[in-house]
């Protein structure tokens, strides 16, 4: 990482194991480019590594993913470290930092629609238990695609599979806008 021509900053494992997949699936190999995707654990330490490879770091070319809900944790901080001052949005994505709608496992259940989620669910044998979580009283009655993003994300290796999964089974014309566009600005 310390030579990386360029980093992509991604909350979790999950964002990680998405973007290397997609970037493979674009026929792109990161290590060759001398990209690095990194982890950094959560969107409260972006400061940190905004500090390490940004303006004043390593000079290597930034981009970033982050959840709605961490968007305004992003912005302070590009703003902190020297990006720029009142970014919007678009300003964020012009310096490669996209926001993926609720998170990316929503984008991804929407760019697949949830029948093919759930083929994909039975192919891993987690579609009785999908059932099962349904019928919960606190799921009962909710919406499939929010059932679907819960049920991903309550368990960490379920979250780091499907992240896989789900990116190996999108159409490559069906890519979520900000998968595609992060990949594309580093």
């Amino acid at each position: 990482m310390g030579d990386a021509q360029g980093i992509v900053l991604v909350e979790g494992i999950s964002d990680q194991i998405a973007l290397e997949t997609l970037a493979a699936r674009r026929g792109r190999n990161l290590d060759r480019e001398g990209v690095s995707v990194v982890p950094i654990g959560g969107a409260q330490a972006i400061g940190h590594f905004l500090t390490r490879f940004g303006l004043r770091g390593s000079g290597a070319r930034l981009a970033g993913l982050c959840d709605a809900g961490e968007e305004e944790v992003f912005r302070r901080n590009l703003e902190l470290a020297g990006f720029g001052s009142s970014l919007t949005r678009s300003d964020m994505e012009r310096l490669g930092f996209h926001v993926c709608v609720v998170d990316l496992e929503d984008e991804l259940i929407r760019a697949l629609g949830p029948a093919s989620v759930e083929v994909i669910l039975g192919s891993q044998g987690d579609l009785g238990s999908f059932r099962t979580f349904q019928k919960q009283p606190a799921w009962r009655g909710q919406n499939i695609e929010a059932q679907l993003r819960r049920f991903m994300g309550s368990a960490d290796r379920r979250k780091l599979r499907y992240a896989r999964l789900l990116v190996e089974t999108v159409d490559l014309a069906q890519v979520p806008r900000p998968l595609d566009r992060v990949l594309a600005h580093i």
